[in-house]
């Protein structure tokens, strides 16, 4: 059982370093000027779940889930023995 213990940790740790990773490489959310000129409404506003930008935040929000998953297996005492 202590093997699958550390199996899980090291998934969970790797999980935790992509997050940082992915998190650190989106931008902010903020539209500062451009949403005065009407910039926001362009072809890259509309279509942001297309772009690289929705597919960092569909990935960070399943890594994210995959977090809080595996922290609560983790801390189940029935499984481990702890």
């Amino acid at each position: 059982m202590q093997i699958v213990k550390i199996i899980v940790m090291v998934v969970f740790i790797l999980i935790c370093v992509a997050l940082t990773f992915l998190v650190l490489m989106q931008e902010g959310k903020q539209q500062g000027l451009g949403a005065i000129g009407g910039i926001a409404d362009s072809y890259w506003g509309k279509n942001k779940g297309r772009s690289m930008e929705g597919v960092l935040v569909k990935v960070t929000t399943f890594l994210a889930i995959a977090f809080m998953l595996v922290a609560l297996i983790l801390n189940i005492p029935i499984i481990f023995g702890n």
